[in-house]
């Protein structure tokens, strides 16, 4: 748990034992346990299906769990995360919601009552919601244009965005937000599907807030003899299909 913690750069953090109990020396810190929150909610997205559960039974109905997160069942967009509380460490919480593509997490440490811990992270998050925003920028496969392939069997091939882009801003900073294009007019064959054309350049107030590559969406093959008569044949069959 120790190593793992190190990795995610939980620097503050030294477990003790598995289970969360006091114990000397067992310490965290609020932008630790987001940290992890965030490897959890990232990677491991499905933990959401349990964590957004207000209540369920057990045993066919014999006895009922609800969730110790207040948060599920009152706050708009809840998705989870995690409640604790030991007599030392008192009422904690990791609070994470999602609204209009943007994710947040609050962590809450040493709240005096279960009360104070869901207020304060409900505040955090309003916070958050209420001044930020998540701008897509870029969109995968997206059909950027059509690019001249010198010396290929086609005359084009098409250059698509490679991956999703997005970044977080201030409210009402969207409208500031300029691209740069870096693309040639014109490939020289072969040109191989995945390759990189490209790229797209976002700024925000002369600051670079995202990059996309540009690749090439389909293979195009340089010209020769052999395969011109290939595709020739090819365009042909297609015809005959039709």
């Amino acid at each position: 748990m120790n190593e793992r913690a190190k990795q995610l750069g939980m620097n503050d953090t030294c477990f003790k034992n598995c289970h969360g109990i006091d114990e000397d020396g067992h310490v965290t810190s609020s932008y630790d346990i987001s940290l992890m929150s965030k490897e959890l909610l990232n990677n491991h997205p499905t933990i959401t299906k349990y964590t957004t559960i207000w209540m369920d039974s057990l045993r066919d109905g014999k006895s009922s769990l609800v969730n110790t997160n207040k948060l599920i069942r009152n706050y708009k967009g809840a998705t989870g995360l995690k409640t604790g509380s030991t007599s030392l460490a008192l009422y904690n919480l990791s609070a994470s919601a999602t609204r209009d593509d943007l994710s947040l997490i609050a962590v809450i440490m040493k709240a005096p009552s279960t009360k104070v811990r869901f207020a304060e992270a409900e505040k955090l998050l309003n916070y958050g919601f209420n001044n930020y925003m998540y701008k897509k920028l870029a969109n995968k496969q997206d059909v950027v244009k059509e690019i001249m392939v010198n010396k290929g069997v086609s005359k084009n091939v098409t250059a698509i965005l490679c991956e999703d882009a997005g970044v977080l801003i201030e409210k009402g900073q969207d409208k500031d937000i300029e691209q740069t294009l870096e693309l040639p007019d014109m490939v020289t064959a072969p040109v191989k599907q995945g390759d990189v054309l490209g790229s797209i350049t976002y700024r925000l107030n002369g600051e670079e807030v995202g990059k996309v590559d540009i690749v090439a969406k389909e293979t195009v093959e340089k010209n020769s003899t052999f395969n011109m008569i290939e595709y020739v044949y090819s365009k042909w069959f297609s015809l005959l299909r039709i």
